[in-house]
C-alpha cells in the first residue's frame, strides 16, 4: 500500500479502497476483525494473492475474524469453521471439509464446491435398493442406501469429480469440454440428465462424442426431495 500513500481517498479505485480500509483496520491490533465481502471488487488475481495474505496475517496474529462472503471458494480457502446462512436462517456449521463432505441440505450441498454438486430426482429401485431411478429412467450406483429412503422421492447428490472414465462404465454423450491444462471439466448427457465432470486427465475428444463413465457411489448423497434434508442412518 506504499505507493496509495499520498493519494486521496477519492483517486482510489474501489478494490484499493478495499485493502486501504483492511489495512487501518488491522493496525488497530482490534480483538475481533469483521470483514464484509473485503475482497469483492479485486480482480481474480489480486483476489487469490489477499486470500492467501489475510490467511497467513490470521495465523501470524491470532486475532478472532468474522468473514463474509458470498464466495464459496473464499469460505472453503481460509475458514477454520464455516457458518452457512439462507435467507437469514443459519444451514449449517462445521469446518470447510465436514460441509464438503456431509451437507446437511441440498442448499449447502449446491452452494459448497466449484463445479456445483449434481442433482438428478428419482427414487431408489423397490427391488435393489443399490440402484437410483432417476425420473427420466437412467440407473444409478448407490452404495448402502440409509433405510430412511426407500420408498420416498430423492435428490441424488454426486460431486464432479467422483466421476472417473471407465471403458466399461455407463454411456455418456459429451455436451461441453472445458480444458483447463491440469483438469478437464465436461458437461455430459448421462441418460436425460446433463452431469458435470472433472477428471483429472487430458480427454481428447469432441462435443457430440460418446464415452463411458462410472460413479464413485460411495460418495453419493441422498436428499429428501421435499424437505431438502440429507438422509443418513
Amino acid at each position: 500500500l506504499d505507493k496509495l500513500l499520498d493519494r486521496y481517498p477519492r483517486q482510489l479505485s474501489g478494490g484499493q479502497r478495499q485493502r486501504v480500509a483492511m489495512g487501518r483496520a488491522i493496525v488497530r491490533d482490534p480483538e475481533v476483525f469483521l470483514f464484509d465481502e473485503p475482497l469483492s471488487n479485486l480482480d481474480a488475481k489480486l483476489r487469490v494473492a489477499m486470500r492467501a495474505e489475510i490467511k497467513e496475517l490470521h495465523q501470524r496474529l491470532k486475532t478472532t475474524t468474522v468473514y463474509v462472503t458470498h464466495d464459496q471458494i473464499e469460505a472453503m480457502t481460509m475458514a477454520d469453521k464455516i457458518v452457512v446462512m439462507h435467507d437469514g436462517i443459519v444451514e449449517q456449521i462445521g469446518t470447510p471439509l465436514e460441509l464438503y463432505d456431509r451437507p446437511a441440505n441440498l442448499f449447502v450441498g449446491g452452494f459448497i464446491g466449484s463445479p456445483a454438486m449434481n442433482m438428478i430426482h428419482g427414487r431408489l429401485d423397490p427391488d435393489d435398493a443399490s440402484q437410483f431411478v432417476a425420473v427420466n429412467g437412467t440407473r444409478l450406483p448407490v452404495a448402502n442406501p440409509p433405510a430412511s429412503a426407500k420408498g420416498r422421492d430423492l435428490v441424488y447428490g454426486l460431486r464432479p469429480e467422483y466421476i472417473s472414465l471407465d471403458p466399461n462404465g455407463l454411456p455418456a454423450e459429451i455436451v461441453v469440454i472445458e480444458p483447463t491444462g491440469y483438469e478437464t471439466h465436461l458437461t455430459v448427457r448421462l441418460g436425460g440428465s446433463e452431469v458435470s465432470c472433472v477428471f483429472r486427465e487430458r480427454v481428447n475428444a469432441r462435443p457430440g462424442e460418446a464415452i463411458r463413465v462410472a460413479i464413485d457411489a460411495a460418495h453419493v448423497h441422498l436428499f429428501d426431495a421435499e424437505g431438502g434434508r440429507r438422509l443418513t442412518d
